[in-house]
């Protein structure tokens, strides 16, 4: 059997990214990733399994990334709140969270990539509900950790539950995704973000 040919993993699964994400899972085709990555057919089945595979491999480093991405949530206790200002604030701009993905073309295509093939494949693909799972609990952590730090330093009402804050502001920020994607203005998604800020149990003392 011949060898495929050498080629950048890490290029070929963005390009494959990106072309989920514009296309979505049932939309591309084999044909379509191959142009996309300039890898030819032969060499995708035997790198990875096919288009499946590419999109398993692809979700996977969508995940690390976004742990990478993270890691701004981290930091001191004093400034937690910010942090998670900043957090909510960022999918105004409407773009991944793993942001070394280039640019997409428009909100719809630059939503989370987990989420969008979460919502296309669902409980109809276990392995892809796993990944998207496992990319919601990145980010649900590092804001829980997050929360936590604004709890200590006052800001948070100490016996709020940090996991369902967590996944609150994650479904908030979700929730923006589609919003934006619909065309409402960055001023309406703003004004949104300071709702939820606003909305955050605070010390019975203040």
């Amino acid at each position: 059997m011949a060898r495929p040919r050498s080629f950048d993993r890490d290029h070929v699964l963005h390009a494959a990214e990106r072309q989920f994400r514009t296309s979505g899972f049932n939309g591309t085709s084999v044909d379509d990733i191959s142009a996309a990555t300039g890898l030819g057919r032969g060499s995708l089945y035997a790198a990875f399994d096919g288009k499946h595979g590419v999109l398993l491999q692809a979700m996977a480093g969508y995940s690390a990334r976004l742990g990478s991405a993270m890691e701004a949530l981290a930091g001191p206790d004093q400034g937690a709140l910010e942090r998670l200002h900043r957090f909510l604030l960022h999918a105004v701009d409407g773009v991944p969270l793993a942001d070394d993905v280039p640019p997409a073309p428009d909100r719809a295509t630059a939503a989370c990539f987990a989420a969008k093939m979460a919502l296309e494949l669902g409980a109809s693909d276990p392995e892809v509900e796993r990944l998207a799972n496992d990319c919601f609990s990145v980010v649900a952590t590092a804001v829980a950790a997050c929360v936590r730090a604004a709890q200590r330093n006052g800001d948070i009402d100490p016996d709020a539950d940090p996991d369902n804050l967590a996944y609150l502001l994650l479904t908030i920020v979700r929730g923006i995704d589609v919003v934006g994607a619909c065309g409402h203005s960055p001023a309406r998604l703003t004004s949104i973000v300071e709702s939820a800020l606003a909305l955050l149990p605070r010390p019975h003392h203040r």
